[in-house]
């Protein structure tokens, strides 16, 4: 029981996390960039574009160049503090579990989800998942699912969760309002997000409260299990909806 409580304290910790979801990273930028030099067309996570067209926007490229140095500086920094606090070397047994983690949580989401989706809706869930998603040959799919578990976990739960929380507590409310209003805004914030753009699909009730739900599940996971088994859970998820459509 001791050791059990060891990982999931250890599990939650950054350099444990950044760990886990570095793979990712690497993965998701290096097929994105094999895919756009052989097919000559940019292949990228929707989260991905947004937060890099931030930066493009202020300095083009270098814009961009500075998006990912402070995006690996960030996360060495988070690292370095964290080795400060906790001394002593990484546990390859427990980043191991982290990836059984993710598996299991990846194979319930979209059950937990549809179940608690169906309560909301008077006439019961009637939303086949995939839309234009399903229109893309499998690479793409793949790149995009990838991208999905990084970037909008980046952005929907570390960035939107972490903002609202602290506008909250600023304004004065208390903490588990202030939580509350992070948690909800950015759930209907992350479902709005998949009906924008060119890849966006058709909006209904039915799809949005999915991804709503979906949005809160995964806000609690990265409460409770942080940034890396949060992003690989939703990637993991992705890629399999990627493999049965």
């Amino acid at each position: 029981m001791q050791n059990l409580t060891d990982y999931v304290k250890a599990s939650r910790q950054a350099r444990y996390s950044l760990t886990l979801a570095l793979p990712l990273l690497l993965l998701y930028e290096g097929l994105a960039w094999a895919m756009s030099q052989s097919d000559a067309v940019s292949v990228r996570n929707g989260a991905d574009v947004l937060l890099k067209t931030v930066f493009a926007m202020l300095g083009g490229r270098t814009g961009i160049t500075v998006f990912s140095v402070l995006l690996l500086g960030v996360g060495a920094w988070f690292v370095v503090k964290d080795r400060r606090s906790h001394p002593g070397r990484l546990i390859p047994s427990y980043l191991g579990l982290m990836v059984v983690e993710s598996v299991v949580y990846a194979a319930l989401l979209g059950t937990v989800v549809s179940s608690l989706s169906a309560l909301l809706l008077p006439g019961g869930l009637a939303f086949v998942q995939g839309g234009s998603f399903g229109q893309l040959t499998f690479g793409t799919q793949l790149v995009v699912s990838l991208g999905a578990g990084l970037y909008e976990e980046l952005l929907f739960r570390v960035l939107l969760v972490s903002g609202f929380l602290a506008l909250g507590l600023w304004l004065g409310w208390k903490r588990w309002v202030a939580v509350a209003v992070a948690v909800v805004a950015s759930a209907l914030i992350f479902s709005g997000f998949h009906y924008i753009g060119p890849l966006g699909d058709t909006l209904t009730l039915p799809s949005f409260t999915f991804r709503a739900v979906a949005g809160l599940v995964l806000s609690g996971l990265y409460v409770g299990r942080g940034f890396g088994i949060v992003a690989w859970s939703h990637a993991l998820y992705d890629v399999g909806i990627a493999v049965m459509t």
